[in-house]
């Protein structure tokens, strides 16, 4: 049995707590305090976990003793442990109500085929759920994950090394940051070509994170676990003051929230020079603060199209070097039709005059609609991908790939709105004359005919008379 049919066949469990009234979300909670234990005693590292709360004490209860002994050890793990144990089981609760609900789940967990799990990965079964939860509607789970398609290729052109601070402010489930850890590991021979002090640096400082919502945290602990990193994922809002101390970091990869604060509310960040209520355009602010002044710190970030934000737009073109723009297709995200860009940018060792010209390249006009039965693959972007990396972007032969000059950019309001192509399925009317003037023009021509011809009879008729 491999990793996606396990995935399948933990999904379908869910099936049995429809009547405990349990939500996807909650269920992928659930999931994941006995998956804890269950990947701990297949790894050999439950050392930490007190031995009468460990997987093997779980599997030998049943009924209501099994239902008592599963909230004691919850409560426990999460008040009297210590390190990642505690972050996970903080606050836990469960939503089960009927025992053989909860007992069923073990017993099916119990009796997956581990060890092909432990060959394709326990890190990539669990990012299996996640993405399963994701890609559920009912779950609500699409917000905070992005397409692993996508944070692949933004991984890629980033080009994160070996002993770089990598960051997502907006961390959701850890996403961005695994695929840069497999990014390295693949580059490094699972870490193997690196020193034992790098290696320890890739495993505790290399990736952190930070995210506001308390069960989406405990995923990414939980994810950040089974890929062997153990740098520091903050539950807080990047938004508040707690964001002023997350910088210093030579990449940053992230998909922050869209939308504005409740209410209207300002983000509580003292430090931000442009006030707003937009998330988006608050997180932008916090990114390109939170990079090194080196000249190679580095930022890909997803944010949708925005009129507002043009004094902080201005303001990430003075102080880094926005080279690239990607103009992503509609319909990839949660929200259907929310138009999406990625913007590629490098901090400068100063604060002025960063940005001398802006790529942008279209991959959302004349594009397919794509969605859950027309997923996003690699080869939409092997054209992107081609253009970014040419060594002169100049001599790129793609009506997609245009460039404009900062001057360009400032005549537009500092919008980056633009280098959008023709769009084939829009009729272009400058070439059509008005409908309403074409049929005035036929009338003023017929009368000027019809002048003409009573003007050539009355010529005849005096013609004739004469003779």
């Amino acid at each position: 049995m491999n990793n996606q049919e396990i995935v399948a066949k933990l999904w379908n469990l869910c099936n049995v707590l429809r009547d405990d009234g349990i939500t996807y979300h909650q269920y992928v909670s659930e999931l994941t305090y006995i998956l804890f234990l269950k990947m701990s005693k297949e790894t050999s590292t439950d050392g930490q976990i007190p031995e009468n709360y460990r997987w093997d004490e779980l599997v030998k209860k049943q009924g209501i003793d099994l239902k008592k002994f599963y909230n004691e050890l919850l409560n426990h793990l999460g008040e009297n442990s210590a390190g990642r144990i505690k972050e996970i089981y903080s606050g836990s609760r469960s939503n089960i109500d009927e025992p053989k609900n909860l007992e069923k789940i073990i017993k099916s967990i119990d009796e997956l085929d581990w060890y092909s799990a432990k060959e394709e990965g326990l890190g990539n079964l669990y990012e299996g759920l996640l993405e399963k939860n994701a890609n559920e509607k009912k779950s609500g789970a699409g917000q905070y994950f992005t397409p692993r398609v996508l944070i692949d290729i933004m991984v890629k052109l980033i080009d994160p090394q070996p002993g770089e601070k990598c960051n997502d402010p907006a961390c959701g489930t850890f996403g961005f940051m695994i695929a840069a850890d497999r990014y390295i590991k693949e580059k490094t021979d699972n870490l193997f070509d690196l020193s034992l002090e790098e290696q320890e640096f890739q495993r505790k400082n290399a990736f952190s994170g930070c995210e506001l919502v308390h069960d989406t945290h405990r995923l990414a602990l939980m994810n950040a676990m089974l890929h062997d990193i153990e740098g520091e994922i903050i539950l807080g809002d990047t938004l508040s003051n707690v964001g002023k101390n997350l910088k210093g970091f030579d990449v940053v990869l992230t998909n922050p929230p869209f939308g504005t604060k409740k209410g209207g509310e300002r983000a509580t960040r003292d430090d931000f020079v442009y006030q707003t209520s937009n998330k988006q355009l608050n997180f932008l602010q916090h990114i390109y603060r939170s990079l090194r002044t080196n000249g190679k710190a580095r930022a890909a970030v997803v944010l949708p199209d925005n009129s507002d934000g043009a004094s902080i737009r201005a303001d990430l073109m003075e102080k880094c070097n926005l080279h690239t723009v990607l103009r992503l297709p509609t319909g990839i995200f949660y929200a259907q039709g929310v138009k999406t860009n990625v913007l590629f940018f490098t901090r400068g060792t100063t604060d002025k005059g960063n940005t001398k010209e802006v790529w942008f390249y279209d991959l959302r006009t004349n594009m397919q609609n794509f969605g859950k039965t027309k997923p996003l693959k690699r080869e939409h972007f092997e054209d992107f991908i081609k253009a970014y990396t040419a060594e002169d972007r100049r001599a790129v032969k793609d009506e997609r790939f245009t460039v404009l000059t900062r001057e360009q950019i400032k005549e537009k309001n500092d919008s980056l709105d633009l280098g959008l192509i023709r769009d084939d399925s829009i009729l272009d009317y400058e070439d059509m004359q008005d409908p309403i003037e074409n049929g005035e023009e036929v009338i003023l021509q017929l009368k000027e005919a019809t002048d003409l011809l009573m003007s050539v009879v009355s010529e005849l008729k005096n013609l004739g008379g004469k003779k």
